[in-house]
């Protein structure tokens, strides 16, 4: 796939700010069960002990020898900078995300500590920073991880957040995510 030009990515920033900020959508749900592995599933367990279930952030740590960190749990990316810069639906999950949403993940809606409700469940935005690596640059274009990591992108969170499970349960493709207070 040819990789957008900066033009092209700022075309579209119009389209992902328009994301819902209260409720949303959850439109994808993906694990990585090894390295580079990816399964698009309809639903999934969200634990506090493994994040997405079949998912290997657990065993990512582990593997290194550093015990797992609660507040790397989960990664949320805007389903619609995910249709942007991947150029369709069935290349979304090259950007390593679990869950994917129509829900504007901008700082100045979702501050850290804020939680959503995703089906059955409970999430918290956590602090620790998510940024475009070397895969994404690769699969994306060096563009658009410039376009999702600064100036309107990084103040968009347009790579993403990361978030812990507080509430464990179910998620199933299409459910609503909304704000909660707690």
């Amino acid at each position: 796939m040819e990789h957008l030009t900066p033009e092209q990515l700022q075309a579209g920033l119009a389209e992902i700010k328009a994301s819902p900020n209260d409720e949303g959508r959850l439109e994808m749900i993906v694990i990585r069960p090894a390295t580079d592995e990816r399964r698009v599933l309809e639903s999934c367990q969200l634990t506090t002990e493994r994040g997405c279930e079949g998912d290997d952030w657990r065993e990512g740590y582990l593997d290194t020898g550093v015990t797992p960190d609660p507040q790397t749990q989960l990664t949320l990316m805007n389903a619609r900078c995910a249709q942007l810069i991947s150029g369709g639906r069935e290349r979304w999950p090259l950007a390593g995300d679990q869950l994917f949403v129509d829900l504007d993940l901008s700082e100045a809606n979702l501050g850290v500590g804020q939680r959503l409700a995703i089906g059955d469940t409970v999430v918290e935005i956590t602090a620790e920073p998510h940024t475009g690596c070397s895969k994404f640059a690769a699969r994306f274009g060096v563009d658009a991880v410039k376009f999702v990591n600064m100036g309107e992108g990084a103040r968009h969170r347009l790579r993403g957040v990361h978030a812990m499970v507080i509430e464990e349960g179910e998620v199933h493709q299409g459910d609503l995510i909304r704000k909660v207070d707690h």
